[in-house]
């Protein structure tokens, strides 16, 4: 049959044109995005960039704020001491492996010389406060004709964020109109620091001589520690920002118990009348009646005495304290126990966990401070060193390579890195102790964990396993320590083993002798 029979008999159509469908876009829906009531809790909520949301004066308040509760706030003022302390500990120390036992030991007593002449520790405690209270610190290198001449005449000069500014320009005005400046901060075009302005005079100093004038002071001469939380962001924001209005309820709260605590105790008691009012005699409302210590007394007919209680402090007065200040601990990355200098709620477990997690915050914490001061200090220092006759041993490596031969470089609080062998030393003591269950304490257990791992071991902790090691020098003369004698390894092999070993001896009297000379 012929497609024009298969039309006229309407057994053949056209072919129908394909249809599209078109699905509506899925669109996700957010509970935080929605307008509903509940949007002003975002009302202050803005699109601004770092740099501009971060003005002078935001910083300044913030600052100002920061510098108020820690000097009237017991509390702040504990947590700004414990997380210096915490980071900082006595002093950066020098790790190097220039190939030279002797003069690694040189240098490094070189330095810490020059580092106790200028007092780093203090300087390095004083600059974390500063990144606390103020959100970033400053120091600039210069020569300081006081130090010994027949020395390293390097030094470090702490500078407060307010002096940091560029008074040529409108206070309002963070960023200059090319980008290239945000607030005493000079930018080049690929976003690299190239220079500082110093104020000539702090802005809050007594006498105001050129505080529109600063000096230019070049990269390379200035340290600038901050914690940046945004891309493109140049200046610090204090660490205790969110947690300002905590602190200030916490001492409003406080001072509304005492004063109502203070108010009950002063009204000691009142006297009304059960009487008709018909039968009561006259009496001026509130008159005051003294009434003299360890007396009785009597009251006219219809007349009784009531005594006022106080009803503060109550128990939600600690309960409140203590959550308040959690959440500030917790704005702070500080456990409970540390912020409250009071780990009485604790068991050893808990504070255990909560110190193990503090730990690994302030190894953080030290990596930035050694990439951003650190080593720029030490290669400083070492530059100066190299120019003084018999400071620096003869035969190293060049200057570079002696700056890059420590393992990470400074290592801050006396904290040192145990060795490979002791390491071996570890592993063979846990494998021994899962095979024959014995041998060692859970002190010793863990104290193997750390140097398999490779953690740096804290100068307290080097002590102790030099006084172990002493301790049980003598259970080396018992059965089952060498390998072929019954019941080898012993107990105490394996604990020795979880110590470090010989090496572990060796490393930890090394050290100990040191810092004892």
């Amino acid at each position: 049959m012929g497609l024009a029979n298969l039309i006229r008999t309407g057994r053949w159509s056209p072919p129908k044109k394909a249809i599209q469908v078109v699905r509506p876009l899925a669109r996700a829906r957010f509970d935080a995005a929605q307008t509903s009531d509940d949007s002003r809790h975002w009302a202050n909520a803005d699109a601004l960039s770092a740099n501009a949301a971060l003005t002078p004066e935001v910083r300044r308040i913030i600052r100002n704020r920061a510098r108020y509760e820690r000097a009237n706030n017991a509390y702040v003022h504990g947590i700004c001491i414990t997380k210096s302390n915490d980071l900082i500990g006595t002093g950066p120390r020098i790790q190097l492996n220039t190939g030279s036992v002797e003069a690694d030991r040189a240098i490094g007593r070189a330095f810490f010389d020059w580092s106790w002449s200028i007092r780093l520790a203090d300087k390095l405690r004083t600059s974390t406060e500063a990144r606390v209270l103020d959100g970033e610190a400053f120091a600039l290198f210069f020569t300081n004709p006081r130090l010994d001449p027949r020395g390293v005449q390097l030094d470090l000069r702490l500078i407060e964020a307010d002096q940091v500014a560029s008074p040529a320009y409108d206070y309002q005005q963070t960023i200059s109109p090319d980008g290239s400046l945000v607030d005493g901060v000079e930018l080049d075009r690929h976003g690299n620091v190239i220079a500082y302005h110093v104020l000539t005079s702090h802005p809050g100093s007594n006498f105001l001589i050129g505080i529109n004038e600063y000096d230019t002071i070049v990269a390379e001469n200035m340290l600038h520690w901050f914690r940046p939380t945004r891309p493109g962001q140049h200046r610090g924001l204090s660490e205790l920002t969110p947690c300002l209005r905590l602190t200030a309820n916490m001492r409003r709260y406080t001072e509304a118990v005492i004063r109502a605590a203070e108010i009950a105790a002063d009204l000691a008691a009142f006297v009304h009348s059960n009487s008709p009012a018909a039968q009561v005699d006259e009496v001026d409302a509130f008159a005051a009646i003294e009434i003299e210590k360890g007396t009785l007394t009597t009251l006219p007919e219809g007349w009784d005495i009531s005594q006022l209680k106080a009803e503060q402090p109550t128990n939600t007065h600690q309960a409140f304290t203590r959550t308040i200040l959690s959440e500030i601990a917790r704005g702070v990355n500080l456990p409970y126990y540390k912020a409250a200098f009071d780990a009485s709620s604790y068991n050893y477990s808990s504070a255990r966990l909560d110190g193990q997690l503090h730990e690994q915050n302030v190894r953080v914490e030290r990596d930035e401070l050694e990439r951003a001061w650190l080593d720029r200090i030490f290669r400083e220092w070492l530059d100066e060193a190299l120019l003084v006759p018999g400071m620096i041993p003869a035969g190293l490596p060049p200057a570079d390579a002696v700056a890059a031969a420590g393992e990470p470089g400074v290592i801050a609080a006396e904290s040192y890195k145990p060795t490979a062998e002791m390491a071996d030393e570890a592993e063979r003591g846990l494998a021994w102790r899962r095979e024959f269950n014995r041998g060692g304490t859970e002190i010793g257990v863990a104290r193997a964990r750390d140097i398999a791992n490779g953690r740096p071991l804290s100068l307290d902790t080097v002590k102790r396993m030099a006084s172990y090691f002493a301790r049980h020098e003598v259970d080396k003369q018992g059965e089952g320590w060498s390998p072929g004698e019954d019941g080898y390894p012993s107990a105490g092999r394996i604990a020795w083993a979880l110590w470090g070993g010989d090496p572990g001896r060796t490393f930890a009297n090394s050290i100990t002798e040191e810092a004892n000379a």
